[in-house]
């Protein structure tokens, strides 16, 4: 099976002196200032060279869309006084696209994108901006994966942190993904003891129970805010369930959409 190159190699000793050093891309879709981010920078910077170009505010649930009609505009943004990285107009694809085309001068052997604050789980992957990020990676050819974790309140991110270090280390000790495919991760909002382990499951083939919030501005104007939530599993074997008992849910993803089952039987139809 292909896989999407790493042009880095990993030495087998764990000497900060003679380890190669690797060239690693950082996104979201939280935005540049989110604290998922600076915590998967903080844990990842001991393997190489960590550059982050992400939005410059949250761009959650955009999905893969990407910037044709307006300009891209860049800037540099700094963290206590560090430089940390390169805020984007763009979305989570533009933010890779334009790291890679454009911003950096070293393709990156990895792409990670999160931390993400809440689940990327079910039929949610297709809204994700956070999937988007490590999808348009995918496509490009790099070794991608998306991180979230499963809250949205009073979110600890070191564990999920800590579990993308070794997710990355084990992405390069296997030389890659195969081309076209990622990995979608989901980890539990517990502390390290409270998870149970790892679980390589399917996606959930489930949505969100979606509603929309009637109300009324100051002006005496209608609008809606969309809302909703997870209310069904659809099996163990599935990432849903899997965070729901306690364990991290890793789901490789692919960017062929085509049905193969049904492409036989269509052949079949009479136009």
């Amino acid at each position: 099976m292909k896989k999407a190159a790493l042009s880095g190699k990993i030495q087998t000793t764990t000497s900060a002196a003679t380890q190669s050093k690797m060239n690693i891309l950082l996104t979201n879709d939280d935005g540049i200032y989110s604290e998922g981010i600076k915590a998967l920078y903080e844990a990842l910077k001991s393997l190489g060279d960590v550059t982050i170009v992400a939005p410059d505010t949250e761009r959650s649930a955009v999905g893969h869309g990407i910037t044709l009609t307006d300009p891209l505009r860049v800037k540099s943004v700094y963290r206590s006084n560090k430089f940390f990285g390169y805020a984007t107009t763009g979305t989570p694809a533009d933010c890779v696209k334009l790291a890679i085309r454009a911003l950096l001068k070293t393709e990156p052997e990895l792409i990670i994108s999160g931390i993400n604050l809440g689940p990327n789980t079910g039929y949610s992957v297709l809204y994700s901006g956070t999937v988007s990020g490590a999808t348009e990676g995918a496509l490009l050819g790099i070794p991608s994966f998306a991180i979230s974790l499963a809250t949205f309140e009073n979110p600890d991110y070191r564990y999920a942190a800590q579990f993308a270090k070794k997710l990355a280390g084990a992405i390069i000790a296997n030389k890659g993904l195969p081309q076209g495919t990622l990995l979608n991760v989901n980890v539990p909002a517990h502390k390290g003891k409270r998870i149970k382990g790892i679980k390589i499951v399917r996606q959930s083939k489930v949505a969100i129970e979606e509603r929309f919030d009637k109300r009324e501005d100051p002006h005496k104007h209608t609008y809606y805010w969309l809302t909703g939530e997870i209310v069904s599993s659809d099996g163990q074997d599935a990432d849903i369930e899997a965070i729901r008992k306690d364990y991290v849910s890793i789901t490789p993803i692919h960017c062929d959409m085509t049905d193969y089952d049904f492409m036989e039987e269509l052949k079949r139809w009479k136009f």
